[in-house]
């Protein structure tokens, strides 16, 4: 998840847990880029996040899947948070302006529960080109509804890892484990603070949002043995586990980590690593592209090893943008040409000639990671990106049953609000304004109002 304050879509915050819509919906408006409205046979019209990789997708489709179909792609493309809002009304309504849409794994089982997208699986089973069994095994389960049936196919993945200067490192004689745990790393960012002028040891998210400072924090809930919610809908954000882990990650951000913790999200780490103002940096694995990339200060410094444990074997997250087809959709048969050309092999090697092998929109294909090309362009990272999204559970992150599946999240409708409360918390304690006991009783009755629904 690496944009930053992830608004809660009006309209999946207002599905109940049995799947009804219980307030009204504001009807969708034209987007930019987009041309709404009726498609013929051979026109369909997609609705997508504006992220650079998308926009590149744009760029290429009338050149190459319009030329090679004959199928027109009308593109309707938005910033996250509108993106968002404009999908929930328009599947949640079954308007069929859109026929496809950019999902992510949190929203597809959720939308697929209600009823409001088109399975896929007869067309996997039909497209013999495509091959499913390329998608790697966790992209696959994130995107399988609790009925069995897929429901969406992935565009691009990632997980997080742990990010750091190995030239620092030498320098100071410190030595990065390869599989390192959270408090091996409070200690090298302890001796790394302060390693070059105004250099921190370490930057971690502290910016409120579900898609910010919860989605780290959260996998280190899960490694030190904590959940939001026990399998019986109990919430134990109150919990002795979760209590210890916030306070490490209040801690560690406080006493070693950037200025301004509690204002920075990916995109303000993303900026510290690249200008030598921090030693180290926990993050979405799509972060490497950047630090690797032509032109970067810190090209060839960074050094990349799996997300830090302390009871779990693995603890980085999962998350993906997916294509999803409305379930009214009139178009469905175009629409999965459309995703089987998007998502499939070719549609690699095409990026790769055209727009250079790092812009890859990689982390679903495990054939990716055997492209000559791309290896020697993604050297640094590829392997520890594949390994990370291979070893994500969404099912099962941490030590105990969960009542729904999620890594960074809890796939519960009701979380995009849940998150997004309680991530305020936690950056008012990362900023010192409350304690962290203080942030988590508030949020523990945040919880208990959720959980009430499910019980």
């Amino acid at each position: 998840m690496r944009t930053q304050n992830r608004r809660a879509p009006r309209a999946l915050c207002a599905v109940a847990a049995a799947g009804t819509l219980i307030t009204p919906l504001l009807a969708g408006c034209s987007g930019a880029g987009g041309a709404g409205g009726g498609s013929s046979a051979h026109s369909i019209n997609v609705l997508m996040v504006n992220n650079p990789q998308m926009v590149e997708l744009q760029k290429l489709t009338a050149a190459h899947f319009t030329k090679d179909t004959g199928i027109k792609v009308n593109f309707t493309v938005l910033p996250e948070n509108d993106v968002r809002d404009k999908i929930s009304q328009d599947f949640a309504n079954q308007a069929g302006q859109y026929d496809v849409a950019t999902l992510s794994n949190y929203e597809i089982p959720i939308y697929a529960k209600n009823n409001w997208l088109h399975p896929l699986d007869s067309y996997v089973a039909n497209d013999k080109g495509f091959d499913q069994q390329d998608i790697l095994a966790p992209m696959r389960t994130a995107l399988t509804a609790a009925d069995g049936k897929l429901y969406g196919e992935p565009f691009y993945g990632e997980s997080s890892f742990l990010m750091y200067r190995k030239d620092v490192f030498a320098k100071k004689g410190l030595k990065m484990p390869a599989h390192p745990t959270w408090q091996q790393v409070a200690d090298l960012a302890a001796k790394a603070d302060g390693a070059e002028s105004g250099m921190r040891g370490i930057c971690l998210r502290g910016l409120p949002g579900w898609g910010e400072v919860i989605a780290p924090l959260t996998t280190v809930v899960n490694t030190f043995g904590g959940t939001w919610f026990d399998k019986d809908w109990t919430p134990r954000l109150d919990s002795k586990e979760f209590k210890q882990a916030t306070r490490f990650y209040v801690d560690l951000v406080r006493k070693h980590g950037e200025s301004g913790a509690a204002q920075s999200g990916f995109a303000e780490c993303l900026n510290n690593m690249t200008q030598g103002k921090t030693a180290m940096w926990y993050d979405a694995t799509s972060g490497a592209g950047s630090l690797e990339a032509a032109g970067s200060p810190v090209k060839g410094k960074i050094g990349y090893v799996p997300a830090p444990v302390e009871k779990t074997k693995s603890s980085g997250w999962l998350y993906t943008w997916a294509w999803g087809v409305q379930k009214a959709s009139k178009h469905s048969d175009d629409a999965w040409k459309f995703i089987s050309w998007a998502s499939g092999k070719d549609y690699e090697q095409l990026v790769g000639k055209t727009d250079g092998w790092a812009n890859v929109p990689a982390g679903k294909r495990t054939s990716t990671y055997d492209i000559p090309e791309y290896r020697k362009e993604a050297a640094a990272f590829a392997d520890v990106t594949r390994d990370a999204i291979s070893s994500a559970q969404p099912g099962n992150p941490g030590v105990q049953p969960r009542p729904a599946p999620g890594i960074q999240f809890v796939g519960i409708p009701e979380f995009t609000d849940l998150g997004t409360k309680v991530s305020q918390e936690i950056s008012s304690a990362i900023a010192g304004r409350e304690s962290v006991d203080s942030a988590l009783s508030k949020s523990q009755s945040l919880a208990e109002t959720v959980a009430k629904k499910y019980r």
